[in-house]
């Protein structure tokens, strides 16, 4: 083989990774738009996580609204674990409120 293979080679190989990277590019681009048509048209988010602490090397505790009610919850890397659990208390002036 000569030269002239050697770069028709080296052509065949720049252009197809060239195709890879466009089409990996339009796959990120698709995702992205489709996770934010997702959030647009889901509604409001039920679940909310309002604090975390850690309080180990591999557990968490961790305050969660769910709808109008709070639950703590006690997380280690193979279990979750409901630890209370008490309705929401209404915002003061001083917290955001939600739309």
């Amino acid at each position: 083989m000569g030269p002239a293979a050697s770069g028709i080679d080296w052509l065949r190989v720049g252009a197809s990774m060239v195709l890879v990277l466009g089409l990996l590019g339009a796959l990120f681009w698709m995702l992205k738009r489709m996770k934010s048509l997702q959030v647009k048209y889901k509604g409001p988010a039920r679940l909310e996580v309002l604090e975390t602490i850690s309080v180990g090397p591999r557990q968490k505790m961790a305050l969660v609204r769910v709808g109008a009610h709070q639950v703590l919850v006690g997380m280690t890397a193979t279990q979750f674990t409901a630890l209370g659990s008490w309705d929401a208390p209404a915002p003061t002036e001083d917290a955001p409120r939600e739309n």
